[in-house]
């Protein structure tokens, strides 16, 4: 099955159309600038767009899939689109102002452009459905949670969905009889508590702002800190989650989001970028470690996204951090890696590089929805 892939933002629309039988990728792209002087006019036209692109290629998708941040609790499985499933996404709308209506924007489109073909929405909180009560309640008034909805979601599950399952591929296991751990690593970040196939823990929260340390995140922070700000500091709570979200983390700290800028200041001795690296670190490790001890076990650590893929120091300083759990480091292997490598010494838990694939695990998802109707 030829399966179309949107990912749409508020001004962008990343397109892939990959064959699920045997994987490959038969068209890819990106439209930027939506409604902007340039630009397509609208989701519509950048959809268009991205038809005329598939047509010069020759590539007629079957079906088309959806990235959507969030589902909420009404969401927990891929589900084919429809105006009842359209509407039911508004209503999460709440839970993620930032990205669910540019998802709901390019849905719209696409089924007016490829009308004919069946669409399915692909969530990036489905994976972490399968979390028990005692990892996603806070503890906080229970109408809190009946009422507004506040809880732990977890989100980038699309990765850890298809990092896991390939891992297991990789050591040639049975998922249903595996304990990992795995590190979403990029300028959003998250760590999952994979038990035989399922979710059970994650770093992300109500929505992306908990957790680890990103490229502007700050990740975890006392609440306090919030109401400090506001109250003795003088900001509006808008200066503050602007702050946390788009001026914090590596950003915040080192002055840059890129980890590649903080990695050579660091090594030229700056400390700022010395003591960003430091907090990312330690952060990653203490997750890494709680959840291994929350598992029972740890079979694999599966490092993926553009830092977890790239970034030979963050592997190599997480991993010398964890020998309590018997992880031990091939330093050769690590400095070696370019796509999937195994890098562990050959003792204790795996130590994987998985790329990560979200186009083609929403496309081998959507298919799946697809062939059951």
């Amino acid at each position: 099955m030829r399966v179309l892939v949107l990912n749409c933002g508020s001004s962008s629309l990343k397109h892939r159309t990959v064959d699920v039988d045997d994987g490959s990728v038969l068209a890819r792209g990106l439209v930027e600038r939506i409604g902007e002087p340039g630009g397509p006019a609208d989701h519509e036209q950048a959809v268009a767009a991205v038809l005329d692109q598939l047509r010069d290629a020759g590539v007629e998708p079957e079906a088309v899939g959806h990235r959507v941040v969030h589902g909420g609790e009404a969401f927990t499985t891929p589900t084919r689109i429809d105006d009842r499933v359209v509407a039911g996404i508004e209503e999460q709308v709440p839970l993620a102002p930032l990205h669910n209506p540019a998802n709901l924007a390019g849905i719209t489109a696409a089924r007016r452009v490829f009308g004919d073909l069946p669409h399915v929405a692909v969530f990036d909180t489905a994976f972490h459905a399968t979390l028990p009560p005692a990892a996603y309640r806070y503890a906080v008034p229970s109408d809190w949670y009946e009422q507004h909805g506040v809880r732990r979601y977890g989100f980038h599950g699309t990765s850890h969905a298809y990092v896991a399952r390939r891992a297991a591929e990789l050591l040639d296991r049975d998922p249903d009889e595996l304990r990992l751990v795995t590190a979403h690593l990029g300028n959003g970040a998250s760590v999952c508590a994979v038990d035989r196939g399922a979710s059970v823990d994650t770093s992300m929260g109500l929505g992306p702002l908990a957790g680890l340390v990103m490229g502007t995140r700050s990740g975890d922070l006392d609440p306090t800190v919030v109401f400090h700000l506001v109250e003795q500091g003088g900001l509006s709570l808008d200066e503050v989650e602007r702050t946390l979200q788009r001026g914090s983390g590596l950003k915040g700290m080192a002055g840059s989001n890129d980890l590649r800028d903080v990695e050579a200041a660091a090594a030229d001795g700056d400390a700022d970028a010395v003591l960003a690296l430091d907090v990312l670190v330690h952060r990653l490790v203490a997750y890494v470690g709680a959840y291994a001890v929350g598992l029972g076990a740890l079979d694999a650590l599966v490092f993926t996204g553009g830092i977890g893929e790239h970034s030979t120091l963050v592997r190599r300083r997480v991993c010398d951090r964890l020998g309590l759990l018997g992880v031990q480091l091939d330093v050769e292997a690590n400095a070696a890696v370019d796509g999937e490598a195994r890098i562990d010494a050959g003792h204790g838990p795996a130590l994987l590089v998985v790329p990560t694939d979200e186009e083609g695990e929403i496309a081998r998802q959507t298919a799946a929805v697809v062939r059951r109707a």
